[in-house]
């Protein structure tokens, strides 16, 4: 396997880069994605840009299409319908967790986090605010101290920052994200649940009908 100067497999930066894209709207749904050309791009051989994809397709951002070049994942009705669903049922149990088992260290993490949401929105950089919108989610998940959890967050990882990605209104978004870490910080049970229901309904209704 080809390695980058600094030991980092070549294949690894190349799928960092082309998720980056993917999720940043670079590379929208259903566009190309040619070996040769992404190759010559980031002036790498053929061999990392083709397990790059091979990755990208498990992580299920990518579609492969034999003879010929693979594209950036179309996601269906259908596919958001089940993401949707499944991210509901994480993040009840998620915010629920992180609220009961938060350290003075976690909520630092977490409230610098939302800091930076919140500087992206009120700056209007649309990136920076969604990368930190899903940043936030993440580290609600490793506040919950749940290992298992943690790893059913990393299998779909992608596909979630993709979804969570699925939005314009970054002040609102980040808002949001502000009262549910004050329900986190006070343990409030309550609040929390409501609070959740209350985001998971704004983001449904925040998105968009197709990928």
């Amino acid at each position: 396997m080809a390695v980058a100067s600094d030991g980092a497999p070549e294949s690894a930066r190349v799928v960092e880069r082309l998720r980056d894209d993917i999720l940043d709207g670079v590379r929208p749904p259903g566009s190309r994605l040619v070996e040769r050309d992404i190759a010559d791009r980031l002036g790498v051989s053929r061999v990392p840009v083709r397990e790059a994809l091979r990755a990208l397709v498990a992580e299920g951002l990518v579609t492969s299409r034999p003879r010929t070049w693979a594209v950036v994942r179309e996601f269906t009705p259908s596919d958001i319908a089940d993401l949707v669903e499944v991210r509901s049922g994480l993040e009840a149990m998620t915010f629920r967790l992180a609220a009961q088992r938060r350290t003075d260290d976690g909520l630092k993490l977490l409230r610098d986090v939302l800091d930076a949401e919140l500087a992206a929105a009120r700056a209007g950089d649309g990136v920076a605010a969604r990368r930190a919108a899903a940043d936030f989610h993440e580290t609600v998940a490793d506040l919950a101290g749940n290992r298992m959890l943690v790893e059913v967050w990393q299998t779909m990882r992608s596909r979630l920052r993709w979804l969570l990605g699925r939005h314009e209104d970054f002040l609102r978004v980040a808002e949001e994200h502000r009262l549910l870490f004050d329900a986190i910080a006070d343990q409030d049970a309550d609040r929390l649940e409501r609070l959740v229901n209350e985001h998971l309904d704004g983001g449904r209704a925040r998105r968009p009908e197709g990928g």
